[in-house]
């Protein structure tokens, strides 16, 4: 192969390898801002009203917020491809209508679902309530897309948390921009935790693929090298 054409492929490769090395490294710092925001939060626990998850300002921030309101007689929101313990399952999230504000999400916790893929039956929560909890952005959606699928219960199975789109299928005027994560002492609901990565990459697996990534990039860079050096040498030799 002319050294032009080996230079020209080696120089894009360590440019992909290299753009996606950036990107992990650059989700690291994201998620490592993401945890120590909000263990600043969870150590003051300045309590905000709920209806702070409404504020589309604030719609990717984290606070620790409190306050009354009842939960709506919609349907729970299950969410699927959810482990714990490596167990599969769902996240149980019913809306909840606070005193003031807009009605939100509220993650009661998470639930087995055992290998026949038969979805638990959530039982509806009445009577006034006094919450606290999270406040979050929803996860993240991925690439995958899929319309809210009707359970037997009437129940919504979904592998993504859209507000606008569960507000219409909640038939709901809106849904908060941000859903909250019951407090665990709380003695509502099922297993729960105020994680805030849940069933995705930590940051240290990303700078361990960034780590990777860059590698990958060097190693393109010296074997391009070595193939150039050879081949000039080669060259002399033949003269």
């Amino acid at each position: 192969m002319p050294l032009p054409i080996g230079w020209t492929l080696a120089v894009l490769a360590m440019s992909l390898f290299g753009s996606l090395a950036a990107w992990q490294w650059g989700r690291a710092e994201q998620k490592e801002a993401m945890l120590a925001e909000t263990a600043r939060v969870l150590a003051e626990r300045r309590a905000q009203p709920l209806a702070s998850a409404g504020d589309a300002a604030r719609a990717q921030t984290y606070d620790w917020a409190a306050g009354d309101g009842e939960f709506l007689p919609a349907p729970a929101i299950l969410l699927d491809n959810q482990t714990r313990d490596r167990q599969p399952g769902v996240r149980v999230f019913r809306v909840f209508q606070p005193v003031d504000g807009a009605p939100l999400l509220v993650e009661l916790g998470w639930l087995p679902v055992p290998g026949n893929r038969a979805m638990p039956t959530v039982a509806p929560v009445t009577g006034r309530q006094h919450l606290s909890g999270l406040l979050v952005p929803p996860p993240s959606e991925g690439i995958a897309q899929a319309a809210p699928a009707e359970q037997a219960d009437g129940s919504l199975l979904v592998i993504a948390l859209q507000p606008d789109e569960l507000a219409q299928a909640l038939e709901l005027p809106t849904l908060a921009p941000r859903l909250l994560k019951l407090d665990p002492d709380q003695p509502l609901g099922y297993a729960r935790d105020l994680d805030v990565l849940p069933n995705t990459l930590p940051p240290e697996r990303h700078i361990g693929y960034a780590v990777q990534w860059f590698g990958l990039a060097g190693a393109v860079l010296v074997t391009a090298l070595l193939l150039t050096w050879r081949s000039r040498r080669g060259a002399r030799n033949g003269r």
